[in-house]
């Protein structure tokens, strides 16, 4: 496994690999690795030659009140997890390798529009105008054939996919299940900031969605009525601050009142400072 820290060194190896005819599978992060981040990895060793990660806390993507300045980093822990998961190379570039306009800006900003507007967009403006220019920026890096994305952020998938479609670019998007702690709690790097009282309400967010999947199982199909269900089972933590609950179409996010096809029930929950977020695909068969 190497490290590398600039771009002239990832686009070198990638080349290197190009030329002796191997395919490049690629997982971008923000680091604080959990298994999720490692299945992901796991799934670019399967489906390609050699696996590319980036780890690269992006400032872009964070609000002026968000968690950049807390948000965990350790890189040599990442980069012992990610050893052993298989991966061939970290690119963990810094701020300014990735930004050199300075002050953690780009003077050019990729905007996805329509998927962006509601769920995260709607409570974190800018948010997905960050992602988007980091993750075209990074795709022009590293050049990879495909590009490994977990589901749990659902959303993020959504635009991405949407980006990559309206720019043809040439990778493809390979969407990963959402890897769950023992007791159902979603894996996220967030989860750290969590006391023990938290940690233990939060598990209400992957029970509600299993309310959700047995409402519809039943024959509930009215979007109202199941959102209605889902936020007064979480409400019943009193350390939990509703964000947002949606139910939304699967593909393209779009608004809905009933569910007649795969749809996507999103939400986004606070338990103190940490802002978590689940979601589930509910389909009527």
């Amino acid at each position: 496994m190497m490290i590398v820290h600039t771009i002239q060194e990832v686009r070198a190896y990638v080349r290197e690999q190009r030329l002796a005819g191997k395919t490049v599978g690629y997982v971008p992060t923000m680091g604080y690795l959990h298994q999720g981040h490692l299945s992901l990895i796991e799934a670019a060793k399967e489906q390609c030659d050699v696996a590319v990660m980036s780890i690269f806390v992006n400032p872009l993507q964070f609000g002026p009140n968000e968690d950049f300045d807390r948000y965990p980093r350790d890189l040599e822990r990442d980069a012992a997890l990610a050893a052993q998961a298989g991966i061939d190379l970290i690119f963990a570039p810094s701020v300014d390798e990735m930004y050199p306009a300075g002050n953690g800006k780009s003077l050019t900003h990729v905007d996805v529009e329509q998927v962006t507007t509601g769920l995260c967009g709607a409570s974190r403006p800018g948010h997905f105008q960050g992602v988007s220019t980091v993750v075209t920026k990074l795709f022009n890096i590293v050049l990879p054939d495909r590009a490994f994305f977990g589901m749990k952020d659902a959303q993020q998938v959504a635009v991405i996919q949407q980006m990559v479609y309206d720019l043809n670019l040439p990778v493809e998007i390979v969407p990963c299940p959402t890897v769950r702690e023992a007791d159902g709690l979603a894996m996220s790097s967030r989860n750290v900031f969590l006391t023990d009282e938290e940690r233990a309400q939060a598990l209400v967010l992957s029970r509600s969605l299993k309310t959700a999947r047995e409402l519809v199982a039943s024959g509930e199909r009215d979007v109202a009525s199941i959102v209605a269900a889902v936020r007064e089972e979480i409400s019943g933590q009193p350390l939990a601050q509703i964000d947002y609950v949606e139910l939304v179409q699967f593909r393209g996010l779009a608004p809905i009142q009933k569910i007649e096809e795969p749809a996507l029930l999103a939400l986004a929950v606070r338990f103190g400072k940490t802002r978590l977020i689940d979601n589930t695909v509910l389909t009527t068969h």
